[in-house]
């Protein structure tokens, strides 16, 4: 899905969406980041009735981005830099279909990107072990509730932020620092 004034939207799930909106939050190029649920078949999905794990749908992200500043493909980099995308159905501790690793494609450029970055790693064998990251077409994205918009953000204190997701953001800032907003 383009969007005007060049703007695309990418939508990742890989693992709690805490971690990977405060991830996306931090890049230049990055305009918004919103934190929902997509790939199942429950309509209008809530926090409580995902975390039962039988709605079909991932937690995931939905970031809209500048082209010209930051590109999928590096997005798809930070992606499968800040995630494990060999666990199935799990992040760290969170264990479940609502934690999978996937890639849902806006456009099939997007499809073909994603298809083949995958191929690359498992050709490389990047990661050690075979990636389960699956790359479907996005269907409807439902936004969270708003106490998960910019929570890490608002939250940074909290136990699960600072021993899950701190980490991540300061690998980013470590690897990426010249993708990060100043």
């Amino acid at each position: 899905m383009e969007l005007q004034n060049e703007l695309e939207v990418a939508t990742f799930a890989g693992g709690c969406f805490w971690c990977t909106e405060a991830v996306f939050l931090e890049l230049n190029g990055v305009k918004t980041v919103v934190s929902g649920y997509i790939g199942g078949d429950t309509i209008n999905p809530t926090y409580a009735a995902i975390c039962n794990g039988d709605t079909g749908h991932a937690e995931a992200i939905q970031i809209t981005f500048d082209p010209s500043k930051i590109s999928f493909g590096e997005l798809l980099e930070i992606f499968f830099a800040t995630h494990d995308p060999t666990t199935l159905n799990r992040q760290g501790n969170d264990v479940g279909t609502q934690y999978r690793s996937e890639i849902f494609y806006n456009n099939e450029n997007q499809k073909d990107l994603a298809e083949a970055y995958i191929a690359l790693m498992t050709r490389e064998n990047t990661f050690g072990e075979p990636i389960v990251t699956v790359v479907s077409p996005a269907t409807l994205f439902y936004e969270a509730e708003d106490y998960h918009q910019n929570y890490y953000n608002q939250n940074k204190l909290q136990g699960y932020c600072s021993y899950v997701i701190t980490p991540k953001v300061e690998k980013l800032k470590k690897i990426f620092k010249d993708k990060i907003k100043n």
